[in-house]
């Protein structure tokens, strides 16, 4: 079941979460998008708090308003069995929430709104190990052809890039021309990634061929790799999802975005490169984050048992 995008509070409730976005946004180092999830998950648990104490009262008693003194820990075991059994949630989306539950209501114990967290015994939801989603042989040719057809340079080389280096969304957006290294038969790109942490990602022939084409078309005063049409800035993360959403259509594949072409990178790139190098390459600080690419896929595990069938 999806959930509603932006349910209505209280005056309480949004009163309680507006304190809560004046500290993250100004005093914690996140992304807009970290900022929005955080804000978000939090949202949804205070509208389903004051439905389920509406409800409880019924109609002839005062509705109970949102009070982050008033929650235990039966009340969050509650909304994690509501988010898997009511809105049949995914266990990464159910941990996604009570990670946020819980950065939220360890703010409350700081900021002494609180005097124990009820949080903290809230244990998250267990669940496998799978393959990132990714495209496969098929699907990747299909998207390639479809942005060699119908796209322009710029696009192209973002698709080639996101494929052939695995970079994040953010750090492809924020390149800088200068962070684009080549030489005759080797390159790099100079990456500031998670937390400020800086990496070198080298490049292949196939991105150093598309980048040897692509940076002569720059106007000479061009300081990011791919500025904004619309301004002197970077392209947006959100113009990104839009650009690998385009071709995806065209190619007729669903839901594809930059990080599943991430993902495709990490996957191929685990069949031949030991688990500690690809991390190094992608910016993962632990290997646990890595080896989730050599799990099997579906696909993988489809093919392998059909090994012993009887035909």
């Amino acid at each position: 079941m999806k959930r509603r995008a932006n349910p209505q509070l209280s005056s309480a409730g949004e009163c309680a979460l507006a304190l809560y976005e004046q500290t993250i946004r100004s005093q914690e180092d996140l992304t807009p998008a970290s900022v929005r999830n955080y804000l978000s998950d939090v949202r949804h648990f205070i509208a389903w708090y004051e439905a389920r104490e509406a409800e409880r009262a019924g109609d002839d008693l005062k509705r109970r308003d949102f009070d982050v003194q008033a929650i235990t820990t039966p009340t969050l075991t509650n909304y994690r069995t509501y988010l898997q059994t009511t809105q049949r949630q995914k266990p990464a989306s159910v941990n996604r929430s009570l990670i946020s539950l819980k950065r939220y209501f360890g703010w409350a114990i700081r900021t002494h709104f609180i005097t124990y967290d009820p949080a903290a015994a809230v244990k998250l939801v267990g669940q496998e190990d799978v393959a990132p989603r990714h495209l496969d042989d098929q699907e990747e040719q299909a998207l390639l052809a479809a942005v060699t057809k119908r796209g322009i340079l710029r696009d192209r080389v973002l698709i080639i890039l996101l494929l052939h280096t695995g970079l994040r969304a953010r750090e492809i957006c924020q390149l800088r021309r200068d962070q684009v290294k080549l030489g005759k038969r080797s390159g790099s790109l100079e990456i500031i990634g998670k937390r400020n942490k800086y990496r070198e990602v080298p490049l292949n022939a196939t991105a150093r061929k598309v980048l040897e084409e692509y940076l002569p078309t720059l106007p000479p005063d061009t300081v990011f790799l791919f500025p904004s049409g619309k301004t002197k800035g970077t392209l947006s993360e959100r113009a990104l999802g839009y650009i690998v959403k385009r071709y995806a259509s065209s190619a007729k594949l669903p839901d594809v975005s930059p990080h599943d072409l991430r993902h495709r990178f990490g996957y191929r790139m685990a069949e031949f490169v030991p688990l500690h190098r690809l991390a190094q390459i992608m910016g993962h600080d632990s290997l646990d984050t890595t080896r989730l690419y050599i799990q099997g896929t579906k696909q993988d595990l489809q093919q392998a048992v059909e090994t012993i069938a009887w035909t």
